[in-house]
């Protein structure tokens, strides 16, 4: 499946108003959506961080709780209107009135691993 296929399944998802794929080190790959380029660029570097973030994070909870947090798979982020979910090297913005994370979070571990 190339880039822009799995662009457009995530934008399929119900209340998806733009998705992209980025780089670890937060490099702006490819996007879809009615965001600028400069603000999809800006978002790419935000991911990367949190998805660094998360990683740690998930690797401290293995070791301090015992319990198994490890791998980290994605992270998501809801505040106003809007959510942004990541898995992978791939993320999408949703209105949340209108998302079912299940299905969200189900195709973004089916994009990112394919």
């Amino acid at each position: 499946m190339i880039n822009m296929d799995k662009l457009d399944r995530l934008m399929g998802l119900k209340g998806a108003v733009a998705a992209g794929e980025y780089t670890i080190d937060g490099k702006l790959v490819s996007y879809k959506g009615n965001l600028p380029k400069d603000i999809a660029e800006m978002v790419a570097m935000m991911v990367a961080a949190n998805t660094l973030m998360g990683k740690m994070q998930a690797e401290g909870f293995s070791k301090l709780s015992g319990m198994k947090w490890t791998p980290f798979h994605g992270w998501a982020v809801a505040a106003g209107d809007y959510a942004v979910c990541v898995m992978g090297n791939y993320g999408v913005f949703v209105e949340m009135q209108k998302a079912d994370f299940n299905e969200i979070f189900k195709t973004l571990m089916e994009v990112s691993q394919s």
